[in-house]
This record gives C-alpha cells, sequence and structure tokens, in this order.
C-alpha cells in the first residue's frame, strides 16, 4: 500500500478561499438560472451582475478513494432576488449514504435540508455552527445575512454531487424568504411536484 503524504491549508476567512486548495468552482447568477421564483427580478439582476460570481468553492481533494475525505472551503455573495435569498444549486450525493459537515467561519445563513420524502429540516449556520447533515438529505446553502457567508465543510471523497434531484421536483418544497423584519422565514415553493414514490426508493436503496 502506497501512504500519502499529510496535506496542509489555510481557511482565508477575508477572501473566503481555501489556500493551498486542488480544485476551484465558480458559479455566476447567470448559471442560477430557474431557482428563483421572481423571475422578472432574476432577469433584472442578470442585466447589471450576470457574470459576477454568487458562489465559489474551494477545496482539497487528495484522491477520488472511498476512504478519503475532501475539504474546503465555499463563499456566497449576500443579496435577494425579489424576496428570496441568494442561495446554491443544492445537491444530495452521487451516493446518497455518504453525509458532510459544515462549519460556519463568518457570515449568516441557512442550511436548507429535504429528505428524498420531502420532509424539511433547517439550521441557522452562524460563526462557530457546526452542521451536521446526515446520509440521503439533500441540501442547499442560503446566505441570510448582509456579509458573505464563508463556512468550511468536509465529506467523502467518493460521494459526488447530483443536482437532479431537485430540478425534476421543480426545486426544493420549501423556500427561504425575508421575514419582513430582518430575519428570515420559510414558504411553501408553489412549483415543487415532489419525487415519485420508485425515484425515492431508489435514492434509499443506494448504499454501496
Amino acid at each position: 500500500m502506497i501512504l500519502f503524504e499529510p496535506g496542509v491549508c489555510q481557511v482565508d476567512v477575508a477572501t473566503g478561499q481555501l489556500k493551498g486548495a486542488t480544485n476551484r468552482y465558480v458559479k455566476t447568477f447567470r448559471g442560477l438560472a430557474g431557482l428563483y421564483r421572481d423571475e422578472s427580478a432574476y432577469q433584472a439582476l442578470i442585466a447589471t451582475r450576470g457574470d459576477d460570481v454568487a458562489y465559489e468553492v474551494t477545496d482539497y481533494k487528495p484522491s477520488a478513494n472511498g476512504g478519503d475525505i475532501i475539504i474546503g472551503v465555499t463563499r456566497m455573495e449576500p443579496g435577494k432576488i425579489g424576496d428570496e435569498y441568494f442561495m446554491t444549486r443544492g445537491h444530495i450525493h452521487a451516493r446518497p449514504n455518504r453525509p458532510e459537515m459544515y462549519y460556519g467561519e463568518a457570515g449568516v445563513g441557512v442550511m436548507l435540508l429535504e429528505s428524498p420524502h420531502g420532509e424539511i429540516r433547517t439550521i441557522e449556520m452562524r460563526a462557530r455552527t457546526m452542521c451536521y447533515v446526515p446520509p440521503f438529505w439533500i441540501h442547499r446553502s442560503v446566505n441570510v445575512g448582509l456579509e458573505p457567508l464563508v463556512m468550511t465543510f468536509s465529506y467523502p471523497a467518493d460521494a459526488g454531487q447530483d443536482y437532479d434531484v431537485i430540478a425534476k421536483a421543480g426545486g426544493m418544497r420549501s423556500r427561504i424568504v425575508d421575514d419582513g423584519n430582518g430575519g428570515w422565514t420559510t414558504v411553501d415553493n408553489a412549483g415543487y411536484s415532489g419525487r415519485h414514490p420508485s425515484l425515492v426508493e431508489d435514492i434509499m436503496s443506494r448504499v454501496d
């Protein structure tokens, strides 16, 4: 067996990046078409900020081996489209029985979680908040603060991401919106169609 060398990275909270990362993923506002319920407000934002970075992920991936882990940092811009806070696309893991951990570094956010059956959970993320995302839960990060949301994360290196599980259901069951008092609340997603029982059974049976 060949042993890997230990690795070291630094979390730069000011820039929201992992120094020493091996990968960088950027999503612009233009790349988030179809996520927000207020299409006219989304198009207005695209007209002025379409190519701006909505969120960025930098990570360190030693290997794709099942026993290995990925560590990284995600940074999200603050703001709203209509009354809906900026969010990531969200995903379930391609190997859905893999968990994930998030740790708040700066800003205020919400981890929106949904089970394949449509149950919703929300966890408010602040500095020094640690969130455990259990296996089989769909998850999405939402920035509900006035500053960039910066979080570190870690998950199994062979987990992968599946974005279609959200898109095929018309989004997640709940949306995170401004409550009118400077805070946030959840509202039903009118476009949500749910998942066919056969898809739910397929997701829950993937335990390799």
